[in-house]
């Protein structure tokens, strides 16, 4: 298999490779990943800040969206270094207040990791 490094020798994870596996609180619960999602492809995403305009946006979009992820068989997951209330009041928020590009009362299904000590992200690439 060819390795894909950065510029400080780290192994970047590649398309197909086998994820790094964690375990998690996220505003749908606790996750065991990736076993939890065996036999479907999954797109593990992150975001800087909830609250924020672009984050906001993406989640809305990705939200909107994960019917037809589903039916290709692929699960959305997000990840952010915020905690689960910061997470839960922002999905919230989103849900009641949030209209953007005709988009309006999305409610985002997919789970949300809390990452407030940033072990997820620096194991996962």
């Amino acid at each position: 298999m060819e390795t894909n490094t950065d510029t400080r020798g780290a192994s970047m994870p590649r398309i197909g490779d086998t994820a790094p596996a964690f375990n998690a609180v996220t505003t749908q619960g606790p996750i065991d990943f990736p076993a939890q999602y065996a036999g479907s492809w999954v797109i593990l995403f992150s975001h800087p800040a909830d609250f924020t305009p672009v984050c906001t946006s993406e989640f809305m979009t990705f939200a909107t969206l994960e019917p037809e992820f589903t039916r290709l068989n692929c699960k959305l997951v997000g990840l952010s270094v915020d905690g689960l209330y910061s997470h839960i009041a922002w999905l919230r928020t989103i849900k009641e207040k949030i209209e953007y590009k005709g988009m309006k009362d999305v409610e985002v299904t997919f789970p949300l990791i809390e990452d407030i000590t940033m072990d997820v992200a620096k194991n996962t690439g």
